[in-house]
């Protein structure tokens, strides 16, 4: 546990009381300190960082990330943007390709940095890849700032009317622009990231955002670990006068010191919990009607070399997504919606110790795949996981030395906020990707004037991006006025 950080709270009263240490409430805690507020940070668990851990899950050396590990958002997002490298020393490190995508007789469709290089390998969806990703690219400097951004009017309306049309589209409607399996295959990957059936509105916006934040800011990791990230946010919040106790779950408001603020990175089920009856009874009702969508299966290897993919490209890239075409990874993505189980789950793969020598020691490595499943089930998908990376590399179950299976109630159980194995703090369909937690103009904001939500139940919603708390944050600042006065 690093020194700076508490075992009980210094001081009897704060400004803000932040409860959680994930990514949105370290982002919340950075924004207050900045602002010169008191900040005080409550983790229940002994390391902060909720989704930015890392540990050696498996044998001693072999360092893995607990849940992010591929930082898609992170160069893009604003409250990264403007963190100073010398106060927030992060090392990111750039793969050569973003993403691969093996197929069967060893091809492989690959995401490069660049739209255009990326459409070259495309063969007959050599223009249909560019002219749905060139001028998204373009735009890309106003396009990242909104969608991330509160709920607001844009400041360019009928760019953001253009790209709202093609967001709202369903993966399947999307996918109709191309006609050859590797771009099929290729966007269907970027899409399974949306947690949702194929047919589902907003399932290919998800997907085009995917694929467009890898030709911009081209998808890294943090060099030792993800971990890294949520200490350097932490040192520097504590640099600026804010503190931070771990080993402290909260149960109840009234077990917390007082404060003028207190900001929620937790989901509404665990909010409902913790505040009680400080929320009228008609907006506790609203909050216990949030949806929370299907569960993730996940198996961390300890490997005696690298991943022997049947095509080399796979192995220039951080992330890879192992699951065959697209509609094998329709398929796989609708079933945990029946409640149901394939053979042939689609597995979204990451291999850091590739690009990133300290996950490792010297000649091993470190990966982990997911699929996705129905919320809470317990069924193994260990050995369904295993065959579908063994299909596109063979050989591959020979070199793993230690592995450790995490199943969604593994999940809540470590993390109360993963509901049924829900990682990303809530389902992200049409309705809840805006009305999060609940319909409201300032999602951050509750009845309560002392409370907010800073957690990915609020916009912009899952990720490693800081904004949910960011921009609760500057609301608390906003709205509370002289009562969040400088101590």
């Amino acid at each position: 546990m690093n020194s700076s950080y508490g075992s009980t709270p210094r001081q009897s009263s704060y400004d803000a009381i932040i409860i959680g240490s994930g990514p949105n409430g370290l982002a919340a805690a950075v924004t207050l300190a900045e602002a010169g507020r008191s900040v005080l940070v409550l983790e229940a668990a002994a390391t902060i960082g909720g989704g930015l851990r890392s540990s050696a899950w498996t044998l001693p050396g072999f360092l893995h990330d607990t849940c992010a590990s591929i930082h898609a958002l992170a160069p893009m997002s604003p409250f990264f943007q403007n963190l100073s490298p010398d106060r927030v020393p992060l090392e990111w490190v750039y793969p050569p390709l973003p993403c691969a995508h093996p197929l069967a007789d060893g091809r492989a469709a690959v995401l490069s940095r660049s739209f255009a290089e990326t459409a070259s390998e495309l063969g007959p969806d050599e223009q249909a890849w560019s002219r749905l990703f060139g001028p998204l690219v373009r735009d890309a400097g106003v396009l990242f700032p909104q969608v991330l951004g509160p709920l607001c009017f844009p400041r360019r309306p009928i760019t953001m009317m253009k790209f709202a049309l093609k967001a709202i589209r369903s993966a399947e409607a999307v996918a109709r622009r191309f006609s050859g399996e590797e771009a099929r295959a290729l966007f269907a990957g970027m899409a399974a990231h949306s947690i949702l059936p194929f047919h589902r509105a907003m399932s290919g916006g998800v997907g085009i955002m995917l694929a467009l934040s890898a030709h911009v800011g081209g998808w890294p990791i943090c060099r030792g670990g993800s971990q890294q990230v949520a200490r350097r946010l932490a040192d520097y919040a504590v640099s600026l006068g804010a503190e931070i106790v771990v080993n402290s779950p909260v149960r109840a408001l009234e077990e917390i010191p007082n404060s003028r603020v207190v900001l929620l990175d937790v989901v509404p089920r665990t909010a409902l919990r913790i505040v009680g009856d400080a929320w009228p009874a008609r907006y506790r009702r609203r909050l216990q009607r949030f949806r929370h969508g299907i569960g993730v299966a996940k198996v961390d290897w300890a490997l005696d070399g690298p991943i022997p993919w049947s095509n080399p490209l796979c192995a220039q890239a951080a992330t890879v997504h192992v699951g065959g075409t697209f509609e094998e990874i329709a398929e796989a993505e609708a079933a945990p919606w029946r409640g149901t189980h394939v053979e042939r789950p689609f597995v979204l793969l990451t291999q850091p110790s590739l690009f990133d020598p300290t996950r490792a020691p010297p000649g091993k490595h470190t990966a982990w795949g997911y699929c996705h499943v129905p919320g809470g089930a317990v069924e193994s998908m260990t050995d369904r996981i295993e065959a579908q990376v063994e299909r596109f590399a063979p050989g591959f179950r020979e070199r793993i030395l230690a592995r450790r299976a995490t199943s969604p109630p593994d999940w809540e159980g470590y993390n109360p906020n993963y509901v049924g194995g829900d990682i990303t703090g809530g389902m992200m369909d049409l309705r809840q990707a805006f009305a999060r937690p609940t319909h409201c103009w300032n999602p951050y904001a509750t009845p309560n004037p002392r409370l907010f939500f800073c957690s990915s139940s609020t916009p912009p919603g899952p990720g490693v991006h800081g904004m949910c708390g960011h921009h609760a944050a500057r609301t608390a600042l906003r709205t509370r006025g002289r009562r969040l006065a400088v101590s």
